[in-house]
């Protein structure tokens, strides 16, 4: 999608790539994840925006969790006009988050059995995510430049960020085919993903040049559920999760007072189950956690760190 395409959604910001940025020839490849359901009403635009990358993947693969709507005959005919878009059709089970990851999973595991192009990252895309044309560009070359940088995405509004978003990421294969190989079935993997490259020596970024747009609001099918239940199954530190929620309550960013409040009653209220998608992590993993975000508190503490 180009970038005067965005402003029927809202005003971005879009910078245009150098010159000596724009030859994608040289550049690295990718494949992506898409998951909808139910998405007759943005997934033609979430998709044509990821059609119309400057950087192109060498596929895509979109998983329909059991659409009732017009949603598999606008793929069917998306399909029809773009060769490398590949979709994996659920039954209808209805709507459960605890989903999403399994789906990844599957297109990973599709990828690997009809033994597709091995590539150097892969993208998580969803129905109402639409990028800008140069998206994919701006960060994989600068990817490319760090191979210390495991995971990165862009930025959909003017809020700072230190942790990748969940929609628009990109993740070097290399560090996940290593450490993970599949993500791991359990609440709050996206975290978890972070954290392990923390924990293998890799480091994650946030380019905020590179835009792209939510077209639903954020936590509308959730009401960030496991944006706090998640932090009891990672062990996060109490002290964090209180800093975060003032944080979160008093700027009212990025998930709004009413999400913060959802999120800490979440944190507060929930209670993990001894095996599954709602157990905790291993308590090496937990500790990991625990002391890193220590570590981050005392820096804050020492104005050695500036936001949080």
């Amino acid at each position: 999608m180009r970038s005067d395409s965005f402003p029927k959604y809202e005003k971005l910001y879009v910078i245009k790539l150098p010159c000596y940025f724009q030859d994608v020839d040289f550049m690295k490849t990718y494949f992506i994840i898409v998951t909808c359901r139910n998405s007759e009403s943005n997934i033609e635009d979430a998709l044509n925006s990821l059609k119309n990358q400057t950087l192109k993947p060498e596929y895509v693969i979109v998983i329909d969790d059991g659409s009732k709507d017009k949603t598999p005959e606008i793929l069917k005919k998306i399909q029809n006009n773009w060769n490398i878009l590949y979709v994996i059709t659920n039954p209808d089970l209805g709507y459960d988050v605890k989903k999403i990851v399994n789906n990844w999973n599957k297109a990973i595991k599709y990828a690997e059995e009809h033994k597709f192009k091995k590539t150097d990252y892969h993208l998580i895309a969803t129905d109402d995510t639409i990028y800008e044309e140069q998206y994919a560009a701006k960060i994989i070359k600068m990817l490319d430049l760090d191979p210390k940088i495991a995971i990165a995405s862009g930025n959909y509004n003017q809020n700072i960020y230190v942790a990748p978003h969940g929609a628009g990421r990109f993740v070097r294969n290399s560090f996940f085919d290593t450490c993970h190989h599949f993500y791991p079935e359990k609440m709050g993997y996206e975290s978890l993903v972070l954290h392990t490259a923390n924990q293998h020596g890799y480091t994650y970024k946030v380019f905020n040049d590179a835009r792209f747009i939510h077209t639903r609001e954020l936590g509308k099918d959730h009401h960030f559920y496991e944006f706090g239940a998640s932090m009891r199954t990672l062990g996060y530190h109490p002290l964090f999760v209180m800093g975060r929620f003032f944080l979160y309550f008093f700027k009212g960013k990025p998930i709004g007072r009413k999400g913060a409040i959802y999120m800490l009653y979440h944190y507060l209220k929930y209670t993990p189950k001894n095996e599954g998608y709602d157990s905790m992590y291993d308590s090496e993993t937990r500790e990991f956690i625990r002391d890193t975000q220590l570590r981050r508190i005392k820096n804050i503490l020492k104005g050695k760190i500036t936001n949080t």
